[in-house]
């Protein structure tokens, strides 16, 4: 497959510089990292990992000090094509009120584009299609404060979107939502992937990341796990240790397990775990 991001043993830090003499924390320690055109992977680890440290620097908004990040074989330092970096790569972030900056949800999603010089049939176009795209285009000419909060992350996609990205980075996007809100915008986000958009979801969400096609588990700013998930939650001990869980369904398997129950150690899905235990009740009676 071909490489869209390549990190090559990135280091970043945090300087505090109120602290007399100013003090460094290192968040990222010789990250390297490689996601292919059209992939699913979704990041996890615990508060202060370095998961968001490193959204940022797929589309440059963090430079690292050290080792090289590049987006579609540019270099982020490459201050000339930052315009294409970002072109290629959109962010969404946790909380939607932050990216919403119109009162009616076209006029946001079209903002970016109008900022650019896009001609506006090309921009009525885009924000027709994009909104089209998260299922909110019957909501256009309405106001984005008086929709709900998956609704509200829905516009922010849609005006990422409509700058027609190849790759979205997501930064715990449904980390605020309600379950209802959550499983509108992982639909959203299952969508896109198939539609051929390159998926970066950084969330702390075990049935979340059970979605994606890959996992990447961090610790104190390096990776210590990139697999399936089917791989990757089946080591249990190892994301306990590290102050994560696994998808409930995968507990109560590996409860089962305990207990006697012949089960494989690796179900990730509910739907997989109620086949087995179905299959297993019928052969025995």
């Amino acid at each position: 497959m071909e490489k869209f991001i390549e990190i090559s043993n990135a280091e970043f830090s945090y300087v505090n510089e109120y602290d007399d003499p100013p003090t460094k924390n290192t968040v990222l320690k010789g990250i390297t990292l490689d996601i292919n055109r059209g992939e699913f992977v979704a990041v996890l680890g615990h508060n202060g990992s370095g998961k968001s440290t490193l959204a940022k620097l797929l589309n440059a908004i963090n430079l690292p000090e050290k080792g090289e990040v590049k987006i579609d074989g540019i270099p982020t330092s490459d201050e000339e094509h930052l315009y294409d970096i970002r072109r290629r790569v959109g962010m969404v972030f946790q909380n939607p009120d932050n990216q919403i900056v119109a009162t009616v949800v076209e006029e946001d999603v079209a903002f970016a584009l109008e900022n650019i010089g896009v001609e506006p049939s090309e921009i009525r176009r885009r924000v027709d299609e994009a909104l089209k795209t998260v299922g909110m285009y019957e909501y256009r000419e309405h106001a984005p404060h008086k929709l709900s909060g998956g609704q509200k992350q829905r516009i922010a996609i849609a005006g990422v979107l409509a700058m027609q990205p190849e790759c979205i980075v997501m930064d715990e996007p449904t980390a605020m939502l309600d379950p209802i809100g959550r499983r509108e915008i992982m639909k959203t986000i299952r969508e896109l992937n198939s539609a051929g958009v390159t998926i970066v979801l950084i969330t702390h969400y075990m049935d979340e990341a059970a979605q994606a096609g890959r996992v990447v588990v961090m610790d104190s700013g390096r990776v210590i796990a990139d697999d399936v998930p089917k791989k990757v939650f089946s080591q249990m001990e190892m994301l306990k240790s590290v102050g994560l869980d696994v998808p409930d369904v995968t507990e109560l398997t590996h409860m089962l397990i305990s207990d006697g129950v012949s089960l494989p150690d690796d179900i990730i899905s509910e739907d997989e775990c109620f086949e087995r235990l179905y299959n297993l009740l019928k052969k025995g009676g």
